[in-house]
């Protein structure tokens, strides 16, 4: 598993995260933070469940890594996930971004967090006052959203 890009069970450190991307030269470092939160799409949420299919997720962590520092040069990048149960308040996700200049980072860390949630095996279920649900699941059978 690598420092920078990694699925996790325990409860997350934003100080880990950020380690992995501080250096010497860094003259910025962004960072993004996804907590739970009590309500989405009008409807309470009480607790979100994550499922990973984890070494494939972190290693689309990786290629959005090597992609956003092709784009960003000097740029040093994470990301850390939490699967499992998480309550509101909970941290789910933290990136970081260090650059030189400080446009790079804060470029570097909204494209990380974007392309995280487009495109890494990671799957959120909410439970709240109307039932359990996952988030962005389609059923291949019938293309209907759930």
């Amino acid at each position: 598993m690598s420092p920078a890009f990694r699925i996790s069970a325990g409860p997350l450190d934003v100080r880990e995260c950020v380690a992995v991307v501080s250096h010497p030269s860094a003259g910025g470092i962004d960072v993004f933070i996804g907590t739970v939160r009590d309500h989405n799409a009008g409807e309470s949420v009480s607790v979100l469940e994550y499922e990973a299919y984890a070494s494939m997720a972190e290693k689309e962590m990786e290629r959005i890594g090597e992609e956003i520092r092709a784009q960003i040069p000097g740029v040093r990048l994470g990301a850390h996930h939490r699967v499992g149960r998480l309550e509101v308040g909970d941290v789910a996700v933290v990136c970081a971004a260090s650059a030189p200049h400080r446009d790079e980072a804060f470029r570097a860390c909204r494209l990380l967090i974007d392309l995280v949630k487009a495109r890494v095996p990671i799957w959120k279920r909410e439970h709240g006052a109307s039932g359990a649900s996952w988030i962005g699941w389609q059923d291949a059978r019938t293309h209907a959203p759930r």
